[in-house]
């Protein structure tokens, strides 16, 4: 099982800052999750939230005006080349697309932006270790639009039927379901993994949920602690 450090290994540094990925790389995790954005000027930044601390929301902003600490997406890609050259490491971007934050892209040029991205990322040659994902199918849908070869997660909460939930995203072609740990039920990764679809389970700090989901057979724990992580797995 892989082993993803949410927002970088955000336990230890500032979430979504390049501190994390750079402290998830040498915590040996497999893999960073990041949350995707778009400014003012639409450049593709990295933070979770809609609105900085101070109130400002970032669709109002120049890249420029942001604190420090905020990075682009191409920034945190860089950081994480040396590591996918070197072992298989996945960068998992989320696109936020939520209808009641103020930068809503209901025409999806984010996900048209992330995937010229992913596209241009070393020529191609890293896109295997890119999956994008969203709890907006449709955000999914147009990075699928605009090439089917880019892994694709849907996002979830709740999993009320684990085979109409599969059903649905096998037939759009996604790659993987992302499901909250308490909804993640061995039903659930056995009907994806016949399907040929992934299980990444967020976000799971508890040793012994790690523990669990690896007997489960999930494919990725997305976790805060990679550290932790990873020596729950080693001893399993």
């Amino acid at each position: 099982m892989r082993v993803i450090a949410h927002r970088g290994a955000s336990a230890v540094e500032r979430e979504n800052t390049l501190e994390a990925f750079r402290a998830a790389v040498r915590l040996n995790a497999d893999g960073i999750e990041l949350d995707v954005r778009r400014t003012a000027n639409e450049v593709l930044v990295v933070h979770h939230d809609a609105h900085l601390p101070d109130g400002r929301a970032i669709i109002d902003l120049h890249d420029d005006e942001l604190p420090d600490w905020v990075p682009t997406l191409a920034e945190v890609m860089d950081v994480c080349r040396a590591p996918a050259s070197e072992r298989e490491f996945v960068i998992n971007i989320e696109i936020k697309s939520a209808p009641n934050d103020p930068d809503y892209d209901a025409e999806h040029q984010v996900s048209a932006a992330v995937a010229g991205l992913v596209l241009g990322w070393g020529m191609g040659e890293h896109r295997g270790e890119v999956i994008v994902s969203s709890f907006d199918m449709e955000a999914l849908d147009r990075i699928r639009a605009i090439d089917p070869a880019i892994p694709t997660a849907y996002l979830t909460f709740e999993v009320l039927t684990p085979d109409l939930l599969v059903g649905r995203v096998a037939a759009a072609g996604h790659s993987a379901i992302h499901p909250y740990f308490a909804s993640t039920s061995k039903a659930l990764v056995d009907t994806a993994h016949a399907a040929g679809i992934e299980v990444n389970v967020w976000t799971v700090n508890d040793p012994d949920q790690i523990a669990q989901l690896a007997s489960m057979g999930a494919d990725a724990v997305i976790t805060d602690v990679p550290d932790i992580a990873r020596e729950v797995l080693d001893k399993s």
